[in-house]
């Protein structure tokens, strides 16, 4: 017995979970016989209840197949160590992530830009296109009463009514 046959029945018992889980979902099926006079909220909500069993199964996918790598690393005697450098990965992170091939220091932690939402683009900060300061006296603040005398009051004809 080594000291990694705990995680190999970890690893086994959640792969059969996904198996089961995705043998057992019975297929979309939506609340009305006819989208013909049908609420249209009804219709969303059938939408998303397809997308969010999509996103499950892709996600129960990439994670029988992170499963497969971590049995087959099990089987070869390579479990346990970093895929990258070599080193003894330790046992807390095997625990909090049994399908682990690399250390921490390892991990990669890319972000998948293929699959995040446009809208998040537009969110961001646009700091490739800074704005241009109308003068550039305004970036030092501590003239701003000689700047203020110059130009003169900030009062639109209709303030002074």
């Amino acid at each position: 017995m080594t000291k990694y046959d705990k995680f190999k029945n970890t690893l086994e018992k959640r792969f059969a979970e996904l198996e089961h889980q995705k043998q057992n979902e019975a297929e979309f099926e939506t609340t009305e016989l006819s989208n013909y006079d049908n609420h249209p909220a009804d219709n969303a909500t059938d939408l998303t209840d397809k997308h969010t069993r999509l996103a499950l199964n892709r996600h129960f996918d990439e994670e029988m197949e992170d499963i497969e790598k971590a049995l087959a690393a099990i089987e070869d005697g390579t479990y346990g160590k970093c895929t990258e450098c070599g080193k003894e990965i330790p046992l807390a992170r095997l625990e909090a992530v049994p399908t682990a091939l690399t250390c921490v220091e390892h991990a990669h932690q890319e972000v998948n830009e293929e699959i995040r939402p446009v809208e998040e683009s537009l969110l961001n900060s646009t700091t490739d296109q800074p704005v241009e300061d109308e003068d550039d006296r305004l970036r030092d603040y501590s003239n701003s009463f000689e700047i203020l005398e110059e130009v003169g009051s900030s009062d639109t004809p209709q303030d002074k009514q």
